[in-house]
């Protein structure tokens, strides 16, 4: 036998089958939230860092402060707004700092950086065309480098239940089955 004469290609060997990728002919739609990650740098400003003697807030001490910030350092941030003290502070300070940060940050929250991420992620998906999963079967994926709020999972969760097939977590080669649309009699 010459080597002309043997057949070198395998894809041509008729006795086996050829490699199926199941995965991709299952008809699956993966939704990765990951890619709607909201971009932009998120910030915290901490009301307690004007508290008198770390326990009360003066208002004309609050006033003065404000005013000798330096805004810019929030320009076009997404900011958490909170105290991470005891303290009662008053709802027109939170109103204070929220004047001063409105013209320069990207984004204002009242709460901690977990509520902002979730608000962030909130804003994306209410604005996510949904057009493609009507009637799919979506897999929501499970693994991400960035951390993506369980809120978020709940939220598409809410949005995809009525358009779907079938709804899963995970990878498509490895889910956890959510819901199934029952079958019409």
């Amino acid at each position: 036998m010459t080597l002309d004469t043997v057949n070198m290609d395998p894809s041509t060997d008729t006795n086996e089958a050829p490699i199926q990728n199941k995965v991709a002919n299952s008809g699956l739609l993966s939704l990765d939230l990951e890619l709607l990650h909201p971009a932009g740098k998120r910030v915290a400003y901490d009301l307690g860092q004007h508290l008198w003697q770390g326990l009360v807030l003066r208002e004309q001490q609050l006033r003065d402060e404000l005013k000798a910030t330096d805004w810019s350092a929030y320009a076009g941030k997404h900011v958490a707004l909170f105290c991470s003290t005891d303290a009662i502070i008053p709802t027109w300070a939170y109103m204070l700092v929220a004047l001063r940060l409105q013209p320069v940050a990207a984004t204002i929250l009242m709460g901690d950086l977990d509520q902002l991420e979730s608000h962030l992620y909130n804003r994306v998906l209410d604005q996510l065309d949904l057009t493609p999963y009507h009637g799919a079967k979506v897999v929501v994926k499970g693994c991400s480098d960035i951390p993506v709020p369980t809120s978020a999972y709940v939220k598409i969760t809410t949005l995809l239940l009525p358009v779907v097939q079938s709804l899963m977590f995970g990878e498509p080669c490895s889910t956890v089955p959510l819901w199934k649309k029952p079958k019409v009699a």
